[in-house]
């Protein structure tokens, strides 16, 4: 129904900037013009973390860690989300995933947390490494 692919990971060094994307297939009521995006990051053995999101209609949200140095963005006609990574930081090492969920309102926004996107879909993840 929906599948999700990430790209664009790698090694950087501490101040660098990675670009992800993340290959979307979905189709109506499915398309990404309808779907709450968010990139989330998860290091072996914690949590997964929410790092940024962008509702349907563009409003986006990030994590503290990462607000000023990331931007989340869609683009719809290439069936995209992107995230740019600035700034890096040897604490940004971890595996990206990209996530997908059909809600309305501002659900995207305000839920930030992982366990509201359990059930979303999801990509197999990029690893991002950064060295100091």
């Amino acid at each position: 129904q929906v599948q999700l692919a990430e790209f664009g990971g790698g090694s950087v060094q501490a101040g660098g900037s990675l670009l992800l994307s993340c290959a979307y297939a979905g189709a109506y009521p499915y398309s990404i013009n309808y779907m709450c995006m968010a990139w989330f990051r998860q290091v072996q053995g914690k949590e997964r973390e929410g790092v940024a999101f962008v509702e349907p209609d563009g409003s986006t949200n990030y994590a503290d860690s990462v607000k000023g140095r990331f931007t989340i963005s869609k683009d719809n006609d290439k069936n995209s989300p992107y995230l740019q990574m600035d700034s890096l930081k040897p604490e940004d090492t971890a595996m990206y995933y990209c996530a997908a969920e059909k809600k309305g309102g501002s659900w995207c926004l305000a839920a930030t947390d992982f366990m509201y996107w359990e059930q979303a879909y999801w990509g197999q993840g990029t690893h991002v490494t950064v060295s100091s």
